[in-house]
C-alpha cells in the first residue's frame, strides 16, 4: 500500500499551502484557542495496517464524532425501540436549531443533530442510572472499539460546555417539557458534555470506527461488535445526517459516509474497505472541517472510494 501512503503524504503536503483554513469553533473557549495550522490524517484498513500523515498521533475534542459510538451503544440497548424517540431523517437546519424541535412535537429528526443526541444520552443514563456510571460505560465501549484504554474525556472541556452551553440546556428542557427525556435534563446535559469531550488522535479514532468498515466485526481484534445490518443502518445515517446542514454536499463531493464534529474531526468510513479520520481545526460555514472535508474529497477521489 506504498500508494496511499503517497496519497497522504500528497494531500497534507498539499494542504499545508492553503491559507483559508476556516475557523476554529469560538463558543467552546478550549476550541477557540486551538490554531487552524494543525492536520492530521489515519486510514486504517481492514485488511490490516494503519497510514498516517501530518499529526495523526495529536490528541483532538472529537465533539460531536462521539455520537456514532453514543447511537451504536444505546441501539445495543433499546433496537429499533429507539426510534420511537428520535428519527431518521437529514434535518436541513443547523445542528443546535430548536425550530424542527418545536414543529415536530419534541422528536428530533436525527440522532446526530444536538436534540438528537440528547435523547440518545438520556437513553443510555436510564440504562446506567447515574451520569458518572453512563460516561464510564461510554468510555469503555470506546476504548472497546479502539482497542486502546487510554481513551479519556477532557473535563476541562466538559467544564467549558457546561458554562456556556445555555442552547443545549434550551433543547433538554424544550425535550422534557414534551416528554421525551426520561431523566432530569441536567443529568443529561452532564452525559452529552461529557461525551462530546472525549479526546482522541486520528490514529485512534481511525481505529475505533474500523466495526463500521468491516460489516460490524473490529478489523484488528476480530470481535464482534454489532451486526453488519446495523452497521449499515448506521453508515447511511452517517451519509445522509452526519454533516448536518452539510450532508448533501459532502456526499457529493466525498462520497463515503461521514460524521463531523466541531473540533474540527471526521470519522469517514469506507464500506469493505477501511475506517478514515481526519483532523483540522478550523470549521467551514457549515460547522464542519474545512481542510478535513477537502482532504477527505481528495483521497476518495484519488483511491476510488466513492460508494456512488
Amino acid at each position: 500500500m506504498d500508494k496511499l501512503q503517497d496519497i497522504l503524504n500528497e494531500i497534507t503536503a498539499t494542504l499545508a499551502t492553503r491559507e483559508e483554513r476556516g475557523k476554529p469553533a469560538d463558543y467552546i473557549p478550549p476550541l477557540a484557542h486551538v490554531s487552524p495550522q494543525h492536520f492530521g490524517i489515519a486510514v486504517a484498513l481492514n485488511e490490516g495496517g494503519l497510514f498516517t500523515a501530518g499529526e495523526a498521533d495529536l490528541p483532538f475534542s472529537i465533539q460531536s464524532i462521539s455520537k456514532v459510538f453514543t447511537l451504536t451503544l444505546a441501539l445495543g440497548m433499546y433496537g429499533d425501540a429507539l426510534w420511537r424517540r428520535v428519527g431518521r431523517e437529514p434535518s436541513g437546519s443547523a445542528f443546535n436549531s430548536i425550530v424542527l424541535l418545536e414543529q415536530e412535537k419534541g422528536i428530533p429528526r436525527n440522532p446526530f443533530i444536538n436534540p438528537g443526541a440528547l435523547v440518545v444520552a438520556d437513553a443510555l443514563l436510564a440504562h446506567a442510572r447515574a451520569p458518572r456510571e453512563t460516561i464510564g460505560e461510554i468510555l469503555r465501549f470506546l476504548r472497546f472499539v479502539s482497542d486502546d484504554e487510554t481513551i479519556s474525556a477532557d473535563p476541562l472541556v466538559a467544564r467549558a460546555e457546561k458554562a456556556t452551553g445555555f442552547r443545549n440546556a434550551a433543547l433538554a428542557n424544550y425535550l422534557h417539557s414534551w416528554g421525551n427525556l426520561m431523566n432530569p435534563p441536567d443529568h443529561v446535559l452532564g452525559v452529552y458534555f461529557h461525551h462530546c469531550a472525549v479526546t482522541m488522535s486520528c490514529a485512534q479514532l481511525a481505529r475505533a470506527g474500523g466495526f463500521l468498515a468491516n460489516a460490524g466485526r473490529n478489523p484488528v481484534t476480530g470481535r464482534s461488535v454489532i451486526s453488519s445490518v446495523r452497521a449499515r443502518r448506521i453508515n447511511a445515517l452517517m451519509m445522509t445526517c452526519g454533516h448536518y446542514d452539510g450532508s448533501g454536499d459532502f456526499a457529493y463531493r466525498v462520497g463515503i459516509p461521514g460524521k463531523s464534529g466541531v473540533g474540527g474531526g471526521i470519522l469517514a468510513i469506507v464500506p469493505g474497505v477501511a475506517s478514515v479520520a481526519v483532523w483540522s481545526p478550523g470549521l467551514n460555514a457549515n460547522g464542519n472541517s474545512l481542510l478535513g472535508s477537502e482532504a477527505l474529497e481528495m483521497l476518495s477521489h484519488r483511491m476510488g472510494w466513492s460508494v456512488f
